[in-house]
C-alpha cells in the first residue's frame, strides 16, 4: 500500500479522497506532496484540524464552513469567549496535541433529515444543512470531533504537520452583511517544513510592503470612511502616478491601431437586461430611478462600446475595430472584502473591445496576448494563463460556447504558447483567458483578461456586411491587460515596494540646495527638467541640510540632487541614486541624457 497516498483524481478531473473512492482502479493517485491537488486535501483537513482544536479549548463552539481558498483556509465559528491574534499559538499548540493521539479521519453518510436531527441544537449547521439539496450528506469523524463536509480529506492526521494560523478577522454568517458576525481563522497549510518556511519569509515581506502602508507614506492615495467605503481619492503625487501609466498605455493602444470612445457611466436598466447583466449580474449593480424609469451604473464598458460600434454601418473592410476606454465602474463588494487598492467599489478598467470576423479571433488573440506580454515585461512580471470556461449562471447556447472556447485553445496552441484550464470559471457571456502574474516576492495576481464573446452582439443584433454583400454579426473580443488602474497600482507598489522605475514615479528628481544662496541655481534646473518631462521638486524649506535630505530619501524618489557652491559653478550635482545605491557627482547636461534613456524605458 502507497503511505502517501491522500487522494484521487477521477475521470472528470474531481478530487475523490481514500474514504470515498469505491473502485480507483482507473483514477490517478495524488500523493502527499505540494501539487494544487493534494494541499486542496491537505489545506481542507487543517481547516478540520483547526475546528478541533477550537472545540477543545473554547465553550459551545459551533461552526460554520472551512473552505480552502488561494490564500490557504478559514474556518467560520462562534463560541463565547473572545478570540483575538494572540490566541492563534495555543490553537496551534492544541493542533500539534491533536496530531500526536494519531487519529485516523473517517466519513460516514447519513441522510439529510437525520442530519437536521442530529445537529438540532446548532444554527449554524442548520443553516449549512439548509443550502445542501441532496438526501444524503457525509460527515467526517476524526476522534471525537465531527463535522458535516463534503470532504475532500487526508486518510490521517499525520499527513498535517507543516500549518501556520495567520490572523483573525470578522465575516458575516453566509456573507449576509445583514446577518451575525462570525469569527474568522484564516491559516496555511504545506506538505514539508522549507515550503511553510518560505511562505512565512513571504509574508513577512509582504508586510513591509503592504500597499495602504506605502500609499499613506508616500502620499499616493486615501481613503474617507464618511464619504463611503471601498472609494479611492488620488492625491497628488497617486494622480501623478496613475496618469504616467494611463499615458504608457494609450500611446501603446495607438501604436496598435486602437481608437479612443468613451460611454456614460449610467444606462436605462433595460440596457442590463438585453445584455443579460441585471439577470446574472444585478446583484452586483447599483441601480436608480430616474423619471420614473430604471436605471443602472455600470459595472462594466462593453455595452457602450457596442452602442459606437452599431452608430454607422459597418463592412468586412472596418473590421477587426478596436475600440479602448479608461471605463470608470461601479460594483457593489461586500464591504468585508474590501482591501485597500486591490478591492474597491470604484475602478477604471483598461477596457477594450475588438469587434472581428470569426476568422480573425486567432491573430487578434495572439494580437493581446503580444501586448500584455510587452506590458509584463516592462514591470518584470512572470505570467501564465489560464482558459476559463462555461460557468453555471450563463447566457448563450453550448454550442456557441464551444466554438468560443475552441477559438481560444486554437489561438494558443498554434502559437506554442502554454495554459491551464479552469473548469467553469468563465465569465457569463463567454469563455476568457485570465493573466497571472507573479511579483517580486513570488505572489500570484490575477489581473488581465481575454474574453470571446458571441452571445452579446447576437443580443444587440450587432452587424456588418460581409464581402458577399450579406449581413453578418461579427464577434467581440473583451480584453482588459492591467485588470483595473487601482488594483494594478496596488499590485506594483507591492511589487516595487514603493520604488518605482524613473517612468512611472510620481516624483523623479528631488532637489536640495544647501543654503538659501543655492535656491535660484536649484529652482533653474527644476524648470531644465520639466522641460524634458521630469517631475522635479525642489526642497528649499527653513530647515536643516540633513532633514531635507532625510526627507527626500523617505518619499522613495530615484534620484536627490544635492547643490552647493562647487555644483553651481561647476554646472554638475552631487546625485544619489537610489536604484544603484550609489552617491556621486555628474554634470548636469549627462544627467538630463541619462534621465532621458530612462524616460525611454517605459514605452510598450
Amino acid at each position: 500500500m502507497n503511505e502517501n497516498l491522500i487522494g484521487y483524481i477521477n475521470n472528470q478531473g474531481e478530487i475523490i479522497d481514500t474514504q470515498s473512492a469505491k473502485d480507483s482502479s482507473e483514477y490517478r493517485e495524488i500523493e502527499y506532496s505540494n501539487s494544487d491537488k493534494a494541499l486542496e486535501i491537505i489545506r481542507h483537513s487543517t481547516a478540520h484540524l483547526m475546528a478541533q482544536a477550537i472545540k477543545e479549548l473554547y465553550t459551545n463552539a459551533k461552526f460554520f464552513v472551512g473552505p480552502v481558498v488561494d490564500e490557504g483556509f478559514y474556518y467560520d465559528f462562534k463560541v463565547d469567549e473572545k478570540i483575538g491574534e494572540d490566541d492563534l499559538k495555543k490553537i496551534e499548540k492544541t493542533m500539534k496535541n491533536l496530531i500526536k493521539k494519531k487519529y485516523k479521519i473517517e466519513k460516514y453518510e447519513i441522510s439529510k433529515e437525520k442530519a437536521l436531527k442530529k445537529f438540532k441544537g446548532d444554527e449554524l449547521k442548520q443553516a449549512v444543512l439548509s443550502k445542501i439539496p441532496d438526501e444524503v450528506v457525509s460527515i467526517y469523524k476524526q476522534g471525537e470531533f465531527e463535522d458535516l463536509c463534503r470532504g475532500p480529506h487526508v486518510p490521517a492526521l499525520r499527513f498535517l504537520n507543516n500549518f501556520k494560523l495567520t490572523r483573525v478577522a470578522g465575516a458575516y454568517l453566509g456573507g449576509d452583511e445583514n446577518a451575525e458576525m462570525l469569527t474568522r481563522i484564516y491559516g496555511i497549510a504545506f506538505a514539508d517544513k522549507e515550503s511553510l518556511k518560505s511562505y512565512i519569509k513571504m509574508m513577512e515581506e509582504a508586510k513591509k510592503r503592504d500597499h495602504r502602508k506605502i500609499g499613506s507614506e508616500m502620499e499616493l492615495f486615501m481613503f474617507n470612511e464618511e464619504s463611503g467605503a471601498g472609494l479611492p481619492f488620488w492625491m497628488p503625487k497617486g494622480a501623478k502616478l496613475r496618469y504616467k501609466l494611463e499615458n504608457i498605455l494609450h500611446k501603446a493602444h495607438i501604436r496598435r491601431g486602437y481608437l479612443p470612445v468613451r460611454g456614460p457611466e449610467i444606462l436605462k436598466a433595460d440596457m442590463w437586461r438585453t445584455s443579460g447583466h441585471y439577470a446574472c449580474y444585478g446583484e452586483n449593480m447599483y441601480l436608480t430611478e430616474i423619471d420614473g424609469q430604471e436605471y443602472g451604473i455600470k459595472p462594466m464598458n462593453c455595452i457602450g462600446h457596442i452602442q459606437v460600434f452599431k452608430q454607422t454601418g459597418k463592412s468586412y473592410r472596418n473590421l477587426p475595430l478596436k475600440y479602448y476606454e479608461y471605463g470608470v465602474v461601479h460594483r457593489h463588494e461586500k464591504s468585508g472584502v474590501l482591501h485597500g487598492l486591490l478591492r474597491v467599489r470604484e475602478f477604471t478598467q483598461d477596457d477594450a473591445h475588438i469587434f472581428c470576423t470569426p476568422e480573425q479571433i486567432a491573430n487578434e488573440v495572439i494580437g493581446v496576448v503580444e501586448f500584455v506580454d510587452s506590458v509584463m515585461k516592462l514591470f518584470e512580471f512572470e505570467y501564465t494563463m489560464e482558459i476559463s470556461t462555461k460557468p453555471e449562471k450563463a447566457i448563450g447556447d453550448d454550442a456557441v460556447w464551444d466554438m468560443a472556447t475552441d477559438g481560444l485553445k486554437k489561438a494558443l496552441d498554434e502559437n506554442n504558447l502554454s495554459y491551464t484550464i479552469d473548469e467553469g470559471g468563465g465569465a457569463f457571456y463567454g469563455p476568457k483567458i485570465d493573466i497571472k502574474i507573479t511579483d517580486a516576492i513570488g505572489r500570484k495576481w490575477q489581473c488581465g483578461t481575454i474574453q470571446v464573446d458571441f452571445n452579446l452582439p447576437e443580443r444587440f443584433e450587432v452587424e456588418y456586411v460581409a464581402e458577399d454583400n450579406t449581413r453578418k454579426q461579427p464577434v467581440m473580443i473583451h480584453r482588459a491587460i492591467l485588470g483595473s488602474f487601482e488594483r494594478f497600482i496596488g499590485i506594483l507598489t507591492e511589487h516595487y515596494a514603493g520604488e518605482f522605475p524613473l517612468f512611472l514615479a510620481p516624483t523623479q528628481v528631488i532637489i536640495v540646495p544647501i543654503s538659501e544662496s543655492h535656491n535660484k541655481y536649484a529652482k533653474e534646473l527644476q524648470s531644465k527638467l520639466i522641460d524634458i518631462d521630469i517631475d522635479c521638486e525642489v526642497y528649499d524649506k527653513n530647515e536643516s541640510l540633513n532633514k531635507r535630505i532625510r526627507t527626500a530619501e523617505k518619499q522613495r524618489v530615484p534620484f536627490v540632487a544635492i547643490v552647493g557652491d562647487e555644483e553651481v559653478e561647476k554646472n554638475s550635482i552631487a546625485l544619489r541614486d537610489r536604484r544603484k545605491k550609489e552617491r556621486y557627482n555628474l554634470k548636469f547636461e549627462d544627467f538630463m541624457v541619462e534621465l532621458s534613456k530612462q524616460l525611454n524605458e517605459g514605452k510598450i
